[in-house]
């Protein structure tokens, strides 16, 4: 199923995305969108705007900590390539090297993700030129994708919740667990842990024993 591979990639879309020209902030003050020089990195379509508060052109509300619109559009920008608005064959006569991008099959599944500020800040407060982020274990950082879309015919629908596990946690066999054996979910991307996963027609079928509530370590 499409879902089952599209989870696999989505949501670290967000690393590396966005940079800052040369700026210094004062001490005791972050640098924030709305200061007006956070702007989008080298090699993005939008490089060199500045990011504003609200939704981009591709779903990207990095204020509200957010994303919402077609799962293509989740990484369009970063490859070069201007959003999609839901004309497959006119998006690809002008710009038909889409076509070849390997998440560009689901420009019609429809992606929201939301994170917290340690996945991905809204600030830049140690001027390094990049939005503040901590996916370091322990730090709490956490991301929820929910993906809906059409398949032969049948309309589905997946949720998951991803968090960083707890410092002391151990993986086993690609399973994170605590510092006191209980289970913390599946490993995803190597560090990171899937503590809920819920589909149309199977309901949640993953809970993390140790909890799914997010924030938790």
């Amino acid at each position: 199923m499409k879902r089952a591979v599209l989870v696999l990639a989505v949501a670290m879309v967000m690393v590396g995305m966005l940079a800052v020209p040369a700026f210094a902030a004062p001490a005791d003050k972050a640098i924030t969108i709305q200061d007006g020089v956070l702007t989008y990195s080298e090699g993005h379509y939008l490089e060199d705007e500045f990011l504003t508060v609200g939704f981009d052109a591709y779903g990207y509300n990095y204020q509200a900590h957010m994303f919402k619109g077609s799962y293509a559009n989740a990484y369009l920008g970063g490859a070069g390539f201007p959003p999609y608005e839901g004309d497959t064959d006119t998006y690809l006569e002008e710009n038909p090297g889409a076509e070849s991008l390997w998440f560009w099959g689901y420009q019609d599944v429809q992606l929201t993700m939301k994170w917290n500020d340690a996945w991905l800040s809204n600030t830049d407060a140690d001027d390094n030129g990049a939005l503040d982020r901590d996916l370091s274990p322990g730090s709490g950082a956490w991301t929820t994708n929910h993906m809906a879309g059409v398949e032969d015919g049948q309309k589905w629908t997946y949720f998951t919740k991803i968090v960083t596990p707890p410092a002391d946690a151990v993986k086993t066999n690609g399973v994170w667990y605590t510092i006191d054996g209980i289970e913390i979910g599946p490993a995803i991307w190597g560090s990171f842990a899937t503590v809920q996963e819920v589909q149309s027609g199977m309901g949640a079928y993953y809970v993390s024993p140790s909890g799914p509530s997010l924030g938790k370590w």
